[in-house]
Order: structure tokens, then C-alpha cells, then sequence
């Protein structure tokens, strides 16, 4: 079986990037499908349907105790196997879904956006005053090239979001000047790269085929550079990649903690603020959705939720005493 598997996960790794899914998205589908042929006993899935997904799904939520998040993402992966891989078509799952709770999200208010961003300074002041005023998420902020950065009309162009959408998000003020200095350091970086032999970067989807000198070119370049040089676990080039999102993910931690701040915040919370803000400041909920690339505008909905302040925006009658 152990032959056999190895077969399948390659064969699956194979569709994945046929339809330039992202690296992350690879390894959360290979990592499911594999628990799922383990909880199976090295069945192969071929030999098995709705059931045998069906238990395995339930005992993620039952026995494993695990998020409606990840339960789903775990039955994304599984169908895919079917859909794509084995060419076999399921049909209805009758499975115990996990019960997904009801989170508002966190949201910092204007003064604690600035405490946060006070507490750091060079690349990561940067990357969090670009989430924050632009209501990137963290990896599209990590992913960011210099040839999206558009400084006369003074946008940022986001590229292949979630959903593999593309938008244009405000690039603010505050960042013009950093920004500018933090990609010319990147250029320095890119042009040792390319004296000592390396300076190309990984270019999406079929671009590096196509395209074959365009990874040298500064304007594909990463704006936020990794420290080092590493081998790319797909291709296994040579090439510098951007920050990995763990050393931004430390730092505004320690942000916050040093803010005094009593709230689980994270990088996300600096997006989760900059719709709130944008809504308490007039802008129209469809607005807000396309700039924070929402298929559904009822995603965009939960931040009228959290404006809602003092419990739906009722007044105490102890206030009234």
C-alpha cells in the first residue's frame, strides 16, 4: 500500500498545481488525504465512497474534536481526490458537522491602532501600517511586488487574493515615504543576489515558462525580501523568497503586548480594523466589501455588528438612574 499511496499523493500534488493552487493549499489537501487513508487502514479511496468520507468527516467533529473550519477543509480535500484525481463523482454526505461559533472579530480602535504601530518600527511599522491601511491580509502584504505598487495613482494592486481575485486597495499616505525607501533596499538586495549568481524569484501559474528571463527583472521582485537565500520546496531553485509570515506574526505580538492591550489581536485585527473604521467613517458597505475582495457582501456584514457599540447601539437604562 505504502507504494501505492506514494502514487496518489504524487498524482494529487500533480492536479493541484495543474490548477495553480498555492503552496499552503498542496500541503493541507496531501496532509487530509493521507489521514484519510490511515483512518481507513491503507484502503485505497477508490474502493470507497459517501460512507467511509461520511466516518471519517464525522470523526474529525466527534472524536477529534475538531472546527467546522477545518472538518471543511478537510472535505475540500477529499472531494477534490475524487473529483479530480480518481474521476469519480460522490454523492451526499450524511455526516455530524462540527458546530461553527459565532465570533465577532476583533477590532482595535483608532488609539490602539496606533499604540500597536508605535511599538514597531522599519519593515514591520511598514507591513503593518499597509494592512492596516489597505486591509491586507497577511500574506497578500508578504506577497506584495514592486510592480504592484502603483505610486502615481496611489493604489496597490493585489494580486491573486483569495478566491484568485484580483483588486486595487488605497495605498496610504503615511506609507508613501517608507515604501519607497524599503524598495530601494529591496533593489540593493535583488542586484547582490544577481552578482553572486542568483536574483531570480518564483513567478505565478505558467508566467516562468513563458516568461523564462522575467523572474531576473526587479519589477517581479518581492517587496519584503526573506533574509536569506532558500531552496524552493516545489522546484527545488535556488532563489530568495519573501519574509516568512511567522517573524511579522512575533512581531506584531509583541506589539501588542507591549501596548498593554487586553484584546487577542493579530495581523488580521489590523484588517478587521480597517473595515470598521472605513464603515464608521461613511464609506458604503459595498465599498468595503470590494476592497476587501468579499465574494459576499454578508461577510462584509459582521463589521456593522461590531460598530454596534454598546450592545447593538442600545443605551444601559442604569445610565438613565
Amino acid at each position: 500500500m505504502q507504494g501505492l499511496s506514494s502514487k496518489l499523493l504524487d498524482d494529487l500534488r500533480g492536479a493541484i498545481r495543474v490548477r495553480h493552487y498555492s503552496r499552503r493549499t498542496e500541503e493541507s489537501y496531501v496532509k487530509w488525504v493521507y489521514k484519510y487513508i490511515l483512518y481507513h487502514h491503507k484502503r485505497h479511496p477508490r474502493e470507497m465512497g459517501e460512507a467511509e468520507i461520511a466516518a471519517f468527516l464525522t470523526h474529525l467533529a466527534v472524536d477529534g474534536n475538531m472546527s467546522a473550519s477545518t472538518q471543511n477543509q478537510a472535505l475540500c480535500a477529499i472531494v477534490f481526490l475524487y473529483k479530480q484525481v480518481l474521476q469519480k463523482e460522490i454523492g451526499e454526505i450524511d455526516l455530524i458537522w462540527a458546530q461553527k461559533p459565532k465570533r465577532l472579530p476583533v477590532v482595535l480602535s483608532r488609539d490602539e491602532v496606533r499604540a500597536v504601530l508605535s511599538h514597531l518600527q522599519g519593515d514591520y511599522w511598514l507591513m503593518a501600517m499597509l494592512m492596516y491601511g489597505a486591509g491586507l491580509r497577511l500574506m497578500e502584504c508578504l506577497r506584495l511586488r514592486v510592480k504592484d505598487i502603483d505610486f502615481d495613482y496611489q493604489q496597490i494592486i493585489v494580486r491573486d487574493g483569495k478566491g484568485e481575485k484580483d483588486r486595487v486597495v488605497p495605498l496610504p499616505n503615511r506609507a508613501i515615504d517608507s515604501l519607497r525607501k524599503q524598495i530601494e533596499r529591496a533593489k540593493k538586495i535583488h542586484e547582490k543576489d544577481l552578482q553572486q549568481g542568483h536574483g531570480t524569484v518564483y513567478l505565478p501559474n505558467a508566467l516562468e515558462r513563458k516568461y523564462p528571463n522575467a523572474g531576473r527583472e526587479f519589477k517581479w521582485q518581492y517587496i519584503f525580501p526573506a533574509s536569506r537565500i532558500s531552496q524552493d520546496p516545489r522546484s527545488s531553485h535556488v532563489r530568495r523568497h519573501h519574509l516568512d509570515e511567522s517573524v511579522l506574526q512575533k512581531a506584531i505580538k509583541k506589539a501588542v503586548y507591549k501596548s498593554g492591550l487586553n484584546k487577542r489581536a493579530t495581523c488580521h485585527s489590523l484588517r478587521h480594523s480597517f473595515a470598521t473604521h472605513l464603515l464608521e467613517d461613511g464609506y458604503d458597505i459595498r465599498t468595503v466589501q470590494e476592497l476587501l475582495g468579499h465574494a459576499n457582501v454578508e461577510t462584509t456584514m459582521i463589521y456593522t455588528h461590531v460598530m454596534n457599540r454598546g450592545g447593538r447601539g442600545v443605551k444601559s437604562p442604569a445610565d438613565s438612574l
